[in-house]
């Protein structure tokens, strides 16, 4: 499973952790302009924004995972098993894949109002990218420097909700999630009341009880609550260093640890990577399960006019500096 966010200091930042048992070799990958992409069912487009983001490259064509393009829109793509919904091709419909959606959106929209627009008319199509890589069920958070918007296809049709809080997790669906937050109202980071009754002296005995009934379990469920918290009362410098240290301070509050969620056959989800992008920069930071240094590419260090996908391996490998060496 995983979680989306966005944080917003001097910058704006968004990002997410990638929560599975296994990996696809994915890569930080720049798609610059005059990459063609094409689409299985509507026009491609032979120059279009660049963007930067994580995929897993097949065919020399890139499976975003999530991205920003050169015009501060993030997109990402989330697990939503069991109520993930595509359609079959409508005609007079933008019917997408759901694998292109990124690069569809990304490609030609510079914020969320201009994917609005554009959603109006999408079909996420039942459109596998080959029979060895079928459709995955998702939904998706889409963000600019101002707001988030979750789009999600489900049996009903295509459902777009704003999303005010900038989290997403995985299932229910969004609606229920933010409905869930009611059951949270109380929560504080101030001290807390004695509310259970007057004529007893109960004590405070720890820092921190204003929070007691935040859940602390990797549900998705409770996890978007966590995270929903934790974003909504961070505090942090405006640097750049504050502001992403304090990004993946939120995506470290829900992240997944070997062990604690087995999958069967020996296999456990994990966090298997972080990932923190400034909008306004064009830099994708991230971290993985195995190196918590945060690692840094710049799409503006490319030659964003060019035609050639630029990948770059993740460095999976833990990087400690020895003070004393």
């Amino acid at each position: 499973m995983c979680t989306a966010a966005t944080y917003y200091t001097k910058d704006h930042y968004f990002g997410r952790n990638l929560d599975l048992e296994y990996s696809y070799q994915e890569t930080v990958t720049i798609t610059p302009r005059n990459y063609e992409f094409q689409f299985r069912k509507v026009e491609g487009k032979k120059t279009h924004y660049a963007m930067i983001g994580m995929a897993y490259v097949m065919d020399n064509y890139p499976l975003y995972y999530d991205a920003i393009n050169e015009k501060g829109l993030g997109m990402a793509g989330l697990n939503f098993p069991g109520n993930a919904d595509y359609k079959e091709v409508v005609e007079g419909k933008e019917n997408v894949a759901p694998f292109e959606f990124i690069p569809y959106i990304l490609s030609q929209c510079e914020t969320v109002e201009d994917a609005k627009k554009k959603l109006e008319n999408v079909n996420l199509a039942k459109i596998n990218y080959s029979d060895a890589l079928p459709a995955s069920p998702l939904h998706w958070i889409i963000s600019d420097k101002e707001k988030s918007i979750t789009v999600e296809s489900v049996k009903e049709g295509l459902k777009v909700y704003d999303n005010p809080v900038g989290i997403m997790t995985n299932n229910p669906t969004f609606d229920i999630q933010m409905f869930n937050l009611n059951n949270y109202r109380n929560l504080t980071t101030e001290s807390s009341e004695n509310r259970f009754a007057k004529n007893l002296d109960l004590e405070m005995y720890s820092r921190g009880m204003g929070a007691m009934g935040l859940p602390g379990d990797l549900s998705s469920a409770s996890r978007f609550v966590k995270a929903t918290f934790t974003k909504m009362n961070s505090l942090s410098g405006d640097s750049e260093s504050e502001s992403i240290s304090q990004f993946f301070h939120i995506l470290s509050s829900v992240y997944q640890q070997r062990g604690c969620v087995h999958m069967g056959e020996g296999k456990y989800e994990i966090t298997i990577y972080s990932s923190c992008c400034n909008l306004d920069k064009g830099i994708y930071y991230y971290t993985t399960y195995e190196n918590s240094q945060i690692t840094g590419v710049d799409m503006y260090k490319e030659d964003l006019d060019a035609k050639e996908l630029v990948n770059y391996e993740l460095i999976e490998g833990q990087q400690i500096r020895m003070q004393n060496a």
